[in-house]
């Protein structure tokens, strides 16, 4: 882009040159054609020059506008999975079953109480002095909807599998397996939309350079997304600057 932009604004030094060399050297019969035409360039090249500078920001503006609406259902998806985690043992596999569940599960509401019981194998070995042990006692106190509690009034999870801007029509990729860590098979998912999506009526240059993002200040790789496949994570890969990771 610096390479693009010098090369222009060297153009433009050469044009002027080369109008005062016209107005000094060229006939006067020829001069006002040729000084309107390299002016008409001098326009030309100056436009290209600020467009060169102007486009990115606004490329990055609307960039920046986009991510904040998908992250916030990215958002919304892993919020759903966690519960859904909560309840089963497990995350949903496809979005159907993942809205299916937001409206019909409900979570179980305990309460955690310390105690103490007579622990009889102390008693015994002490010769029958009674001797306690503490635990712990969970009641259940009762159930709540899944729906009420991540979305209250809202029904926006109906339509969680739809990318909110971008192309029309796109829905975000969902997965759910499990990963083995220490012998043990751990639940994890992963939900994703590619950059293409997102901006895809964004100049392609720009929206090439985004995909190779790789940096603390930018989300690096190719898609947005939250969780992943391969190792036990529920952020995002989106900085801080965006939301909540």
């Amino acid at each position: 882009m610096l390479t693009f932009i010098l090369v222009i604004v060297g153009v433009i030094l050469l044009t002027i040159v080369l109008v005062k060399l016209i107005d000094k050297f060229i006939p006067s019969k020829l001069k006002p054609v040729l000084i309107i035409a390299l002016w008409v360039l001098i326009a030309f090249l100056g436009y290209k020059t600020f467009m060169s500078v102007y486009n990115p920001i606004l490329f990055n503006k609307e960039k920046e506008k986009r991510y904040g609406v998908v992250i916030k259902s990215l958002e919304d998806i892993r919020d759903a999975q966690l519960a859904h985690r909560t309840v089963t043992g497990r995350f949903a596999s496809d979005f159907d079953k993942l809205v299916k569940f937001i409206d019909t599960a409900k979570f179980t509401l305990t309460q955690r109480r310390d105690s103490s019981v007579v622990d009889k194998e102390l008693t015994k070995r002490y010769g029958g002095v009674e001797t306690f042990k503490d635990i712990v006692i969970i009641d259940t106190l009762g159930f709540t909807p899944v729906k009420d509690s991540l979305f209250k009034n809202s029904d926006r999870y109906k339509k969680i599998m739809n990318v909110p801007v971008g192309k029309e029509g796109e829905k975000f990729e969902l997965k759910a397996g499990f990963v083995e860590q220490n012998d043990l098979q751990i639940p994890v998912f992963e939900a994703s939309v590619k950059k293409d999506v997102i901006l895809y009526d964004q100049p392609k240059d720009l929206v090439m350079q985004e995909k190779q993002v790789m940096s603390v200040e930018g989300v690096n790789g190719d898609a947005l997304k939250v969780g992943s496949m391969e190792e036990v994570k529920t952020t995002g890969n989106w900085p801080k600057v965006y939301g909540t990771e």
